[in-house]
């Protein structure tokens, strides 16, 4: 892939990965990692990567420097005055990473704010700091809540609390949002990758690929579902992983003490 989307430190998210674990980096802290249309393609084209290679299992996202993402970069935001901004076509829809199989573990280092905060909700689970700043800026921007925020942000948080941080998009920390249950854990600045890239780890060594893809899309169907409609569905998958080769693999590495040896997740047909 070309590097052509770049910072003064290399390509504008970089790449690296632990083992199974796949490390994105956001690399634009000259900017606090602002959003462009660059980040956009590359991040997609390496989520769309990751999502189809096996060797890949977990996915964790974070920034360079100071900040996560401190949302829409403001030069594009000061051609979007008026209505100017020319149309940009992307490969994908903005949701795409709600798409992506994979678990996608978020280590909120910084200000994640505007699009910064849409991107660390898309993820599956949410690392940060006692220090790192929330805020959905864009009611002070005169904007509206964008790329689906207003359905995502009240089932993370409920009705109300999400009304609050849309309406009033004041600016919160760490523990805040912990309490709200924007966040799943919040740790210190020093070992926030760290401990970030060790439930990761786990996650990658010890569960099953087909099993987490599959529970992904259940709890992201069952937010639309009724109970009824949630447990024939958990049924009928119940029924086929009985015969899928993880569930033999898990119970064995189970019963005899060991680690578990899960087939990894296919490329997309």
């Amino acid at each position: 892939m070309s590097d052509r989307a770049s910072s003064p430190d290399g390509p504008c998210v970089i790449a690296q990965h632990h083992g199974a674990v796949l490390l994105l980096t956001l690399n634009r802290p000259e900017r606090l990692n602002a959003w462009n249309d660059e980040v956009e393609v590359r991040y997609g084209d390496l989520l769309e990567e990751a999502d189809n290679d096996p060797e890949v299992r977990v996915i964790v996202v974070t920034g360079a420097g100071r900040g996560f993402c401190a949302g829409a970069d403001m030069d594009d935001l000061s051609a979007a005055k008026g209505g100017q901004l020319p149309v940009t076509r992307h490969p994908r829809p903005r949701t795409y990473p709600l798409t992506v199989r994979k678990p996608m573990i978020a280590a909120i280092n910084g200000a994640a704010a505007g699009l910064g905060l849409v991107e660390a909700l898309y993820c599956d689970v949410r690392f940060t700091t006692p220090t790192a700043k929330f805020t959905t800026a864009f009611a002070r921007r005169g904007l509206i809540a964008e790329y689906g925020m207003a359905w995502l942000l009240p089932r993370i948080v409920g009705y109300s609390a999400a009304m609050d941080l849309l309406l009033s998009a004041r600016v919160m920390l760490g523990e805040e949002a912990l309490q709200k249950g924007l966040v799943d854990r919040v740790v210190e600045a020093d070992s926030l990758l760290e401990e970030t890239l060790a439930y990761a780890q786990d996650l990658a060594e010890n569960c099953s690929p087909t099993s987490m893809a599959i529970i992904k899309g259940q709890l992201q169907r069952g937010l639309e579902q009724d109970r009824d409609e949630a447990t024939l569905e958990a049924d009928k998958l119940m029924d086929e992983s009985f015969v899928h080769p993880d569930v033999t693999e898990g119970v064995d590495s189970y019963l005899e003490k060991r680690p578990p040896v899960f087939q990894p997740l296919p490329a997309r047909s």
